[in-house]
Protein backbone atom coordinates (compact mmCIF):
# COMPACT_ATOMS: atom_id res chain seq x y z
CA UNK A 1 0.00 0.00 0.00
CA UNK A 2 1.25 3.49 -0.89
CA UNK A 3 0.28 6.95 0.33
CA UNK A 4 -1.00 9.80 -1.89
CA UNK A 5 2.60 11.06 -2.10
CA UNK A 6 3.69 7.73 -3.49
CA UNK A 7 5.57 6.62 -0.34
CA UNK A 8 5.19 3.16 1.10
CA UNK A 9 2.58 3.23 3.89
CA UNK A 10 3.79 1.96 7.27
CA UNK A 11 2.83 -1.61 8.04
CA UNK A 12 1.38 -2.77 11.35
CA UNK A 13 4.81 -4.16 12.20
CA UNK A 14 6.39 -0.76 11.47
CA UNK A 15 3.85 0.98 13.69
CA UNK A 16 4.42 -1.49 16.51
CA UNK A 17 8.18 -1.04 16.23
CA UNK A 18 7.79 2.75 16.27
CA UNK A 19 5.64 2.51 19.40
CA UNK A 20 8.17 0.20 21.05
CA UNK A 21 11.03 2.58 20.27
CA UNK A 22 9.10 5.53 21.68
CA UNK A 23 8.40 3.57 24.86
CA UNK A 24 12.07 2.66 25.17
CA UNK A 25 13.13 6.27 24.60
CA UNK A 26 10.73 7.45 27.26
CA UNK A 27 11.93 4.72 29.61
CA UNK A 28 15.51 5.78 29.07
CA UNK A 29 14.62 9.40 29.72
CA UNK A 30 12.99 8.71 33.07
CA UNK A 31 14.82 9.73 36.19
CA UNK A 32 16.09 6.54 37.79
CA UNK A 33 15.21 6.25 41.47
CA UNK A 34 18.35 7.09 43.52
CA UNK A 35 18.33 3.68 45.20
CA UNK A 36 18.80 2.01 41.79
CA UNK A 37 21.34 4.35 40.24
CA UNK A 38 24.99 3.63 39.57
CA UNK A 39 27.30 6.20 41.20
CA UNK A 40 30.61 7.29 39.72
CA UNK A 41 33.87 8.23 41.46
CA UNK A 42 36.09 7.95 38.37
CA UNK A 43 35.04 8.13 34.73
CA UNK A 44 34.38 4.86 32.89
CA UNK A 45 33.22 4.74 29.29
CA UNK A 46 31.65 1.30 28.82
CA UNK A 47 32.07 1.69 25.08
CA UNK A 48 35.77 1.03 25.76
CA UNK A 49 35.16 -1.92 28.11
CA UNK A 50 35.71 -5.35 26.55
CA UNK A 51 35.18 -7.58 29.59
CA UNK A 52 33.25 -7.48 32.84
CA UNK A 53 34.03 -9.84 35.71
CA UNK A 54 31.79 -10.62 38.66
CA UNK A 55 32.19 -11.93 42.16
CA UNK A 56 29.30 -14.18 43.21
CA UNK A 57 28.43 -13.88 46.93
CA UNK A 58 26.83 -10.53 47.80
CA UNK A 59 27.42 -9.43 44.20
CA UNK A 60 25.48 -11.54 41.71
CA UNK A 61 23.84 -13.31 44.64
CA UNK A 62 22.09 -10.88 46.98
CA UNK A 63 21.46 -12.55 50.35
CA UNK A 64 18.71 -11.96 52.89
CA UNK A 65 20.89 -10.44 55.59
CA UNK A 66 18.49 -11.10 58.46
CA UNK A 67 18.43 -14.82 57.71
CA UNK A 68 22.17 -14.95 57.09
CA UNK A 69 22.80 -13.30 60.47
CA UNK A 70 20.52 -15.78 62.21
CA UNK A 71 22.24 -18.79 60.66
CA UNK A 72 25.73 -17.42 61.29
CA UNK A 73 25.02 -16.56 64.94
CA UNK A 74 23.54 -20.00 65.65
CA UNK A 75 26.42 -21.90 64.04
CA UNK A 76 29.09 -19.72 65.68
CA UNK A 77 27.60 -20.07 69.18
CA UNK A 78 27.37 -23.85 68.76
CA UNK A 79 31.08 -24.06 68.01
CA UNK A 80 32.08 -21.62 70.75
CA UNK A 81 30.32 -23.85 73.26
CA UNK A 82 31.63 -27.12 71.80
CA UNK A 83 35.20 -26.09 70.96
CA UNK A 84 35.99 -23.14 73.21
CA UNK A 85 34.11 -23.99 76.38
CA UNK A 86 31.69 -21.05 76.49
CA UNK A 87 28.55 -21.41 78.65
CA UNK A 88 25.31 -22.92 77.33
CA UNK A 89 23.50 -19.68 78.19
CA UNK A 90 24.91 -18.17 75.02
CA UNK A 91 22.31 -20.16 73.08
CA UNK A 92 19.76 -17.68 74.40
CA UNK A 93 21.36 -14.86 72.41
CA UNK A 94 19.13 -13.83 69.54
CA UNK A 95 20.68 -12.17 66.47
CA UNK A 96 20.03 -8.48 65.97
CA UNK A 97 20.58 -7.66 62.27
CA UNK A 98 20.15 -3.96 63.06
CA UNK A 99 23.25 -3.79 65.24
CA UNK A 100 26.27 -3.96 62.95
CA UNK A 101 27.15 -2.20 59.72
CA UNK A 102 30.15 -2.43 57.44
CA UNK A 103 33.10 -0.18 58.22
CA UNK A 104 33.16 -0.73 61.99
CA UNK A 105 36.41 -1.46 63.83
CA UNK A 106 36.84 -3.87 66.75
CA UNK A 107 39.31 -2.80 69.44
CA UNK A 108 40.40 -6.20 70.74
CA UNK A 109 42.29 -4.70 73.69
CA UNK A 110 39.48 -2.65 75.25
CA UNK A 111 36.59 -4.76 73.98
CA UNK A 112 35.00 -1.85 72.10
CA UNK A 113 33.43 -1.52 68.67
CA UNK A 114 34.15 1.78 66.94
CA UNK A 115 32.85 3.82 64.03
CA UNK A 116 35.50 6.07 62.51
CA UNK A 117 35.30 9.01 60.18
CA UNK A 118 37.52 9.45 57.13
CA UNK A 119 40.32 10.89 59.31
CA UNK A 120 40.19 7.81 61.59
CA UNK A 121 38.69 9.78 64.45
CA UNK A 122 36.29 7.77 66.60
CA UNK A 123 32.81 9.24 66.31
CA UNK A 124 30.82 6.52 68.07
CA UNK A 125 31.74 3.48 70.11
CA UNK A 126 30.11 0.75 72.18
CA UNK A 127 31.36 -1.59 74.85
CA UNK A 128 28.88 -4.40 74.54
CA UNK A 129 25.65 -2.49 74.00
CA UNK A 130 26.69 0.43 76.20
CA UNK A 131 27.63 3.62 74.39
CA UNK A 132 31.00 4.99 75.46
CA UNK A 133 30.93 8.27 77.36
CA UNK A 134 32.58 11.42 76.04
CA UNK A 135 35.43 10.86 78.51
CA UNK A 136 35.99 7.34 77.19
CA UNK A 137 35.90 8.54 73.59
CA UNK A 138 38.55 11.14 74.50
CA UNK A 139 40.98 8.28 75.16
CA UNK A 140 41.00 7.45 71.45
CA UNK A 141 42.17 10.96 70.63
CA UNK A 142 45.42 10.27 72.44
CA UNK A 143 46.50 7.43 70.16
CA UNK A 144 46.67 6.63 66.45
CA UNK A 145 44.50 3.80 65.18
CA UNK A 146 46.72 1.65 62.97
CA UNK A 147 45.13 -1.26 61.14
CA UNK A 148 48.51 -2.90 60.61
CA UNK A 149 48.41 -3.64 64.33
CA UNK A 150 46.80 -6.87 65.54
CA UNK A 151 44.85 -4.79 68.05
CA UNK A 152 42.22 -3.68 65.54
CA UNK A 153 39.98 -5.74 63.25
CA UNK A 154 37.91 -4.30 60.42
CA UNK A 155 34.30 -5.32 59.88
CA UNK A 156 34.53 -4.95 56.11
CA UNK A 157 32.21 -7.62 54.68
CA UNK A 158 28.56 -8.49 55.16
CA UNK A 159 29.72 -11.93 56.28
CA UNK A 160 31.41 -10.20 59.24
CA UNK A 161 28.32 -8.41 60.59
CA UNK A 162 27.22 -11.34 62.79
CA UNK A 163 30.74 -11.46 64.27
CA UNK A 164 30.47 -7.82 65.34
CA UNK A 165 27.05 -8.46 66.87
CA UNK A 166 28.33 -11.52 68.76
CA UNK A 167 31.36 -9.60 70.01
CA UNK A 168 29.07 -6.93 71.48
CA UNK A 169 26.50 -9.42 72.79
CA UNK A 170 29.04 -11.69 74.51
CA UNK A 171 30.94 -8.69 75.88
CA UNK A 172 27.65 -7.47 77.35
CA UNK A 173 26.96 -10.94 78.79
CA UNK A 174 30.42 -11.27 80.35
CA UNK A 175 30.30 -7.81 81.94
CA UNK A 176 26.87 -8.53 83.32
CA UNK A 177 27.65 -12.01 84.68
CA UNK A 178 31.17 -11.23 85.97
CA UNK A 179 31.43 -7.45 86.33
CA UNK A 180 34.54 -7.56 88.55
CA UNK A 181 36.52 -10.11 86.54
CA UNK A 182 39.43 -9.38 84.23
CA UNK A 183 38.25 -10.21 80.73
CA UNK A 184 40.43 -11.06 77.75
CA UNK A 185 38.68 -9.23 74.91
CA UNK A 186 41.35 -10.24 72.42
CA UNK A 187 40.70 -13.90 73.13
CA UNK A 188 36.96 -13.36 72.78
CA UNK A 189 37.42 -11.97 69.28
CA UNK A 190 39.77 -14.81 68.30
CA UNK A 191 37.30 -17.41 69.62
CA UNK A 192 34.44 -15.88 67.60
CA UNK A 193 36.66 -15.73 64.51
CA UNK A 194 37.76 -19.36 64.96
CA UNK A 195 34.19 -20.57 65.45
CA UNK A 196 32.70 -18.86 62.41
CA UNK A 197 35.63 -19.95 60.26
CA UNK A 198 35.02 -23.50 61.43
CA UNK A 199 31.36 -23.25 60.38
CA UNK A 200 32.55 -22.27 56.90
CA UNK A 201 35.29 -24.92 56.74
CA UNK A 202 33.03 -27.80 57.75
CA UNK A 203 30.43 -26.64 55.19
CA UNK A 204 27.72 -26.17 57.83
CA UNK A 205 27.14 -22.58 56.69
CA UNK A 206 26.84 -23.25 52.96
CA UNK A 207 24.87 -26.45 53.57
CA UNK A 208 22.37 -24.53 55.66
CA UNK A 209 21.85 -22.10 52.78
CA UNK A 210 21.44 -24.82 50.17
CA UNK A 211 18.87 -26.67 52.26
CA UNK A 212 16.48 -23.72 51.98
CA UNK A 213 17.94 -21.49 49.29
CA UNK A 214 14.83 -19.35 48.75
CA UNK A 215 15.02 -18.33 52.39
CA UNK A 216 18.54 -16.98 52.07
CA UNK A 217 18.99 -15.82 48.47
CA UNK A 218 16.99 -13.23 46.54
CA UNK A 219 16.35 -14.08 42.91
CA UNK A 220 16.39 -10.86 40.93
CA UNK A 221 14.09 -10.79 37.89
CA UNK A 222 16.49 -8.39 36.14
CA UNK A 223 19.87 -10.06 36.74
CA UNK A 224 19.78 -12.37 33.72
CA UNK A 225 18.59 -9.59 31.42
CA UNK A 226 21.35 -7.29 32.67
CA UNK A 227 24.01 -9.88 31.86
CA UNK A 228 22.36 -10.62 28.52
CA UNK A 229 22.45 -6.93 27.56
CA UNK A 230 26.17 -6.76 28.34
CA UNK A 231 26.78 -9.83 26.17
CA UNK A 232 24.62 -8.44 23.38
CA UNK A 233 26.80 -5.31 23.40
CA UNK A 234 29.87 -7.46 22.73
CA UNK A 235 31.22 -7.68 26.28
CA UNK A 236 32.95 -10.82 27.49
CA UNK A 237 31.72 -11.85 30.95
CA UNK A 238 33.60 -13.88 33.52
CA UNK A 239 32.85 -15.17 37.01
CA UNK A 240 35.60 -15.04 39.64
CA UNK A 241 34.48 -16.24 43.07
CA UNK A 242 36.05 -17.66 46.21
CA UNK A 243 33.13 -20.05 46.68
CA UNK A 244 33.98 -23.60 45.73
CA UNK A 245 32.65 -25.30 42.58
CA UNK A 246 29.74 -27.32 43.97
CA UNK A 247 28.23 -24.39 45.85
CA UNK A 248 28.87 -22.10 42.87
CA UNK A 249 27.08 -24.51 40.53
CA UNK A 250 24.04 -24.79 42.77
CA UNK A 251 23.72 -21.09 43.57
CA UNK A 252 24.29 -19.82 40.03
CA UNK A 253 21.84 -22.36 38.65
CA UNK A 254 19.29 -21.03 41.15
CA UNK A 255 19.92 -17.44 40.01
CA UNK A 256 20.17 -17.93 36.24
CA UNK A 257 19.40 -21.55 35.32
CA UNK A 258 16.01 -21.02 33.65
CA UNK A 259 15.93 -17.22 33.57
CA UNK A 260 16.11 -16.66 29.80
CA UNK A 261 15.27 -19.13 27.01
CA UNK A 262 18.34 -18.00 25.02
CA UNK A 263 20.63 -19.73 27.54
CA UNK A 264 20.51 -23.49 28.06
CA UNK A 265 22.60 -23.24 31.24
CA UNK A 266 23.75 -20.56 33.63
CA UNK A 267 27.28 -21.25 32.43
CA UNK A 268 26.44 -19.90 28.98
CA UNK A 269 26.28 -16.37 30.36
CA UNK A 270 30.04 -16.41 31.03
CA UNK A 271 33.08 -16.83 28.82
CA UNK A 272 35.23 -17.90 31.78
CA UNK A 273 34.13 -19.35 35.15
CA UNK A 274 36.57 -19.59 38.05
CA UNK A 275 35.58 -20.89 41.50
CA UNK A 276 37.72 -21.34 44.61
CA UNK A 277 39.86 -18.42 43.41
CA UNK A 278 41.31 -17.59 46.85
CA UNK A 279 41.10 -13.81 46.45
CA UNK A 280 43.00 -11.71 47.31
CA UNK A 281 45.82 -14.24 46.80
CA UNK A 282 44.55 -14.71 43.23
CA UNK A 283 45.85 -11.22 42.43
CA UNK A 284 49.34 -11.66 43.88
CA UNK A 285 50.28 -15.37 43.90
CA UNK A 286 50.84 -17.94 41.15
CA UNK A 287 48.54 -20.92 41.72
CA UNK A 288 47.76 -22.87 38.55
CA UNK A 289 44.27 -23.32 37.08
CA UNK A 290 42.55 -26.69 37.29
CA UNK A 291 39.62 -27.97 35.27
CA UNK A 292 36.76 -29.06 37.55
CA UNK A 293 35.06 -32.43 37.10
CA UNK A 294 31.34 -31.85 36.50
CA UNK A 295 30.32 -34.94 38.49
CA UNK A 296 32.56 -34.78 41.55
CA UNK A 297 33.22 -31.01 41.47
CA UNK A 298 36.83 -31.79 42.33
CA UNK A 299 39.77 -30.12 40.54
CA UNK A 300 41.32 -32.31 37.85
CA UNK A 301 43.96 -31.60 35.23
CA UNK A 302 46.02 -28.43 35.27
CA UNK A 303 45.14 -25.99 32.49
CA UNK A 304 47.77 -23.89 30.69
CA UNK A 305 46.54 -23.33 27.15
CA UNK A 306 43.31 -21.37 27.44
CA UNK A 307 39.73 -21.46 28.75
CA UNK A 308 36.65 -23.09 27.27
CA UNK A 309 33.23 -21.53 27.58
CA UNK A 310 30.88 -23.52 29.83
CA UNK A 311 33.72 -25.19 31.73
CA UNK A 312 34.26 -24.65 35.46
CA UNK A 313 37.81 -23.94 36.67
CA UNK A 314 39.34 -23.68 40.13
CA UNK A 315 42.19 -21.67 41.71
CA UNK A 316 44.49 -19.82 39.30
CA UNK A 317 46.12 -16.40 39.30
CA UNK A 318 45.78 -13.02 37.64
CA UNK A 319 48.84 -13.22 35.39
CA UNK A 320 47.84 -16.52 33.80
CA UNK A 321 44.21 -15.41 33.60
CA UNK A 322 45.16 -12.39 31.49
CA UNK A 323 47.39 -14.47 29.23
CA UNK A 324 44.93 -17.34 28.76
CA UNK A 325 41.79 -15.25 28.39
CA UNK A 326 43.43 -12.66 26.11
CA UNK A 327 41.35 -9.97 27.87
CA UNK A 328 43.17 -6.64 28.04
CA UNK A 329 43.40 -5.56 31.73
CA UNK A 330 42.94 -1.88 30.90
CA UNK A 331 39.64 -2.70 29.18
CA UNK A 332 38.33 -4.85 32.03
CA UNK A 333 35.88 -3.97 34.80
CA UNK A 334 35.55 -6.14 37.91
CA UNK A 335 32.42 -6.08 40.10
CA UNK A 336 32.60 -7.19 43.74
CA UNK A 337 31.47 -6.44 47.27
CA UNK A 338 34.65 -6.78 49.34
CA UNK A 339 36.61 -3.55 49.69
CA UNK A 340 39.93 -5.39 50.11
CA UNK A 341 39.55 -8.82 48.51
CA UNK A 342 37.73 -7.56 45.40
CA UNK A 343 38.22 -3.82 45.00
CA UNK A 344 41.49 -2.65 46.55
CA UNK A 345 43.57 -5.70 45.66
CA UNK A 346 42.34 -5.86 42.05
CA UNK A 347 43.15 -2.16 41.59
CA UNK A 348 46.61 -2.46 43.13
CA UNK A 349 47.54 -5.61 41.23
CA UNK A 350 46.06 -4.85 37.83
CA UNK A 351 44.69 -2.18 35.52
CA UNK A 352 41.15 -3.46 36.09
CA UNK A 353 38.53 -0.83 36.78
CA UNK A 354 36.26 -1.58 39.73
CA UNK A 355 32.59 -1.54 40.67
CA UNK A 356 31.57 -2.09 44.28
CA UNK A 357 28.21 -3.55 45.25
CA UNK A 358 26.87 -2.03 48.47
CA UNK A 359 23.45 -3.59 48.92
CA UNK A 360 22.84 -1.62 52.14
CA UNK A 361 22.59 1.55 50.03
CA UNK A 362 19.18 0.59 48.72
CA UNK A 363 17.12 0.78 51.95
CA UNK A 364 19.12 3.83 53.12
CA UNK A 365 18.41 5.77 49.93
CA UNK A 366 14.75 4.81 49.89
CA UNK A 367 14.44 5.96 53.50
CA UNK A 368 16.34 9.18 52.73
CA UNK A 369 13.72 10.02 50.13
CA UNK A 370 11.01 9.71 52.77
CA UNK A 371 13.01 11.87 55.19
CA UNK A 372 14.25 14.51 52.76
CA UNK A 373 12.54 17.34 54.68
CA UNK A 374 14.07 16.20 57.99
CA UNK A 375 17.52 15.85 56.39
CA UNK A 376 17.18 19.30 54.79
CA UNK A 377 16.43 20.73 58.24
CA UNK A 378 19.66 19.19 59.59
CA UNK A 379 21.62 20.79 56.74
CA UNK A 380 20.00 24.16 57.47
CA UNK A 381 20.86 23.96 61.18
CA UNK A 382 24.48 23.09 60.35
CA UNK A 383 24.67 26.07 57.99
CA UNK A 384 23.33 28.36 60.75
CA UNK A 385 25.87 26.97 63.23
CA UNK A 386 28.74 27.50 60.80
CA UNK A 387 27.65 31.11 60.22
CA UNK A 388 27.30 31.78 63.96
CA UNK A 389 30.69 30.26 64.69
CA UNK A 390 32.25 32.57 62.13
CA UNK A 391 30.48 35.61 63.62
CA UNK A 392 31.58 34.68 67.16
CA UNK A 393 35.17 34.39 65.94
CA UNK A 394 34.89 37.83 64.38
CA UNK A 395 33.55 39.30 67.64
CA UNK A 396 36.40 37.67 69.56
CA UNK A 397 38.92 39.23 67.18
CA UNK A 398 37.31 42.66 67.62
CA UNK A 399 37.34 42.35 71.40
CA UNK A 400 40.97 41.28 71.40
CA UNK A 401 41.99 44.20 69.20
CA UNK A 402 39.58 46.90 70.44
CA UNK A 403 42.30 48.98 72.11
CA UNK A 404 44.36 49.11 68.94
CA UNK A 405 41.38 49.87 66.71
CA UNK A 406 40.08 52.74 68.87
CA UNK A 407 43.56 54.09 69.50
CA UNK A 408 44.09 54.52 65.76
CA UNK A 409 40.79 56.22 65.02
CA UNK A 410 41.29 59.39 63.00
CA UNK A 411 40.76 62.08 65.66
CA UNK A 412 39.84 64.77 63.17
CA UNK A 413 37.47 62.55 61.19
CA UNK A 414 35.70 60.99 64.15
CA UNK A 415 36.05 63.84 66.61
CA UNK A 416 37.29 61.49 69.31
CA UNK A 417 39.62 62.85 72.02
CA UNK A 418 41.78 60.62 74.20
CA UNK A 419 39.19 60.84 76.98
CA UNK A 420 36.48 59.89 74.55
CA UNK A 421 38.45 56.90 73.37
CA UNK A 422 38.54 55.32 76.84
CA UNK A 423 34.77 55.64 77.03
CA UNK A 424 34.40 54.21 73.52
CA UNK A 425 36.51 51.20 74.46
CA UNK A 426 34.41 50.58 77.57
CA UNK A 427 31.13 50.79 75.63
CA UNK A 428 32.47 48.65 72.77
CA UNK A 429 33.71 45.95 75.13
CA UNK A 430 30.33 45.78 76.84
CA UNK A 431 28.46 45.56 73.55
CA UNK A 432 30.82 42.89 72.21
CA UNK A 433 30.37 40.78 75.35
CA UNK A 434 26.58 41.03 75.09
CA UNK A 435 26.73 40.20 71.37
CA UNK A 436 28.96 37.17 71.96
CA UNK A 437 26.75 35.93 74.78
CA UNK A 438 23.65 36.18 72.58
CA UNK A 439 25.32 34.32 69.75
CA UNK A 440 26.70 31.63 72.05
CA UNK A 441 23.26 31.03 73.55
CA UNK A 442 21.87 30.82 70.03
CA UNK A 443 24.59 28.38 69.00
CA UNK A 444 23.89 26.27 72.09
CA UNK A 445 20.20 26.14 71.14
CA UNK A 446 21.12 25.21 67.57
CA UNK A 447 23.42 22.45 68.80
CA UNK A 448 20.60 21.05 70.92
CA UNK A 449 18.24 21.21 67.93
CA UNK A 450 20.86 19.56 65.72
CA UNK A 451 21.46 16.66 68.12
CA UNK A 452 17.73 16.14 68.50
CA UNK A 453 17.16 16.22 64.72
CA UNK A 454 20.08 13.84 64.09
CA UNK A 455 18.85 11.38 66.70
CA UNK A 456 15.35 11.43 65.22
CA UNK A 457 16.72 10.88 61.70
CA UNK A 458 19.17 8.22 62.82
CA UNK A 459 16.36 6.21 64.40
CA UNK A 460 15.01 5.70 60.89
CA UNK A 461 18.34 4.30 59.68
CA UNK A 462 20.64 2.18 61.84
CA UNK A 463 19.70 3.08 65.44
CA UNK A 464 23.21 2.27 66.70
CA UNK A 465 25.50 3.72 64.06
CA UNK A 466 23.48 5.85 61.64
CA UNK A 467 24.28 6.05 57.92
CA UNK A 468 26.82 3.65 56.49
CA UNK A 469 28.69 6.27 54.43
CA UNK A 470 28.66 9.13 56.94
CA UNK A 471 30.01 9.91 60.39
CA UNK A 472 28.29 13.13 61.44
CA UNK A 473 29.07 15.63 58.66
CA UNK A 474 32.10 13.72 57.36
CA UNK A 475 32.50 10.56 55.34
CA UNK A 476 32.77 7.45 57.45
CA UNK A 477 35.86 5.28 57.11
CA UNK A 478 33.83 2.93 54.90
CA UNK A 479 32.52 5.82 52.81
CA UNK A 480 36.06 7.08 52.29
CA UNK A 481 37.25 3.62 51.22
CA UNK A 482 34.45 3.29 48.67
CA UNK A 483 35.25 6.74 47.31
CA UNK A 484 38.99 6.02 47.14
CA UNK A 485 38.98 2.51 45.69
CA UNK A 486 35.76 1.94 43.69
CA UNK A 487 35.41 3.58 40.28
CA UNK A 488 31.65 2.95 40.40
CA UNK A 489 29.35 1.77 43.17
CA UNK A 490 25.73 0.70 43.31
CA UNK A 491 23.35 -1.42 45.38
CA UNK A 492 23.07 -4.39 43.00
CA UNK A 493 24.32 -5.61 39.62
CA UNK A 494 20.86 -5.43 38.04
CA UNK A 495 20.88 -1.62 38.45
CA UNK A 496 22.96 -1.53 35.27
CA UNK A 497 19.78 -2.39 33.38
CA UNK A 498 18.82 1.28 33.81
CA UNK A 499 21.76 2.31 31.60
CA UNK A 500 22.99 1.53 28.13
CA UNK A 501 25.71 -1.17 28.12
CA UNK A 502 27.77 1.48 26.29
CA UNK A 503 27.06 4.21 28.86
CA UNK A 504 29.74 6.78 29.69
CA UNK A 505 29.79 7.14 33.48
CA UNK A 506 31.24 10.53 34.39
CA UNK A 507 32.24 11.52 37.91
CA UNK A 508 30.68 14.73 39.24
CA UNK A 509 32.94 17.73 39.53
CA UNK A 510 34.47 17.84 43.00
CA UNK A 511 34.92 21.45 44.15
CA UNK A 512 37.49 22.32 46.78
CA UNK A 513 36.41 24.02 49.99
CA UNK A 514 37.28 27.53 48.75
CA UNK A 515 34.99 27.08 45.72
CA UNK A 516 31.87 26.95 47.90
CA UNK A 517 32.32 30.55 49.03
Amino acid sequence: MTTSEGQQAPTTEDKNMHTLLEVLRLRGAERVERAFQVYCNRDINFQHVDAIGFDMDYTLAIYNQDEMDRLSVELTIERMIEHRGYPEELRDLKPDPAFAIRGLVVDKVRGNILKLDSHRHVGKAYHGFRALTEEELEEYKKEAIRFASDRYALVDTLYALPEAYLYAAITDYMERERPDAEHDWHKLYDDIRFSIDLAHRDDSFKSGILEDIDRYVERSPHLALTLHRFRSAGKKLFLLTNSYPEYTEYLMNHLLGDALPEYESWRQYFDVIIAGAHKPDFFKEGRPFYRVDDETFEPGEEIKDGFERGVLYQHGNLKDFVAMSEIAPERTVYVGDHIYGDILRSRKSSAWRTVMIVQEMEPELLKSRELREDLARIDAIEDDMARLTQEISQEQWLEHNIDYIVEHLDDHEHGASNADKDELIKIARKELRHSKDRMRRRRKDLLRDLLEAEQQAQAHFNPWWGLIFKMNNKNSLFGEQVEDYACLYTSRVSNFINYSPLHYFRAPRQPMAHEFA
